[in-house]
């Protein structure tokens, strides 16, 4: 998922604080805050940052051919 991410700086921020964090809820977006030019915080929206662990890679690989079955049957044991 990508999101929309504007690059702000620190002095800017401070004087629309609040109009950024509803902007940033509202739309789901991100803001990198810069102090002199160097990037040192990122504003984002909780909820983009709530992830579910179990069942996230859900529909992410594809079983192709027989899994059950063996691969050979003529092979031999070193045992």
């Amino acid at each position: 998922m990508t999101k929309f991410q504007r690059i702000i700086a620190a002095g800017e921020f401070k004087a629309k604080c609040l109009e950024l964090m509803d902007h940033v809820q509202r739309t789901n977006s991100q803001i990198v805050i810069t102090k002199r030019g160097k990037p040192i915080a990122k504003l984002s929206s909780m909820a983009a940052e709530e992830r579910e662990f179990f069942g996230c890679m859900k529909g992410s690989a594809k079983v192709v051919g027989d899994i059950i079955s063996p691969i050979g049957t003529d092979w031999e044991s070193n045992a």
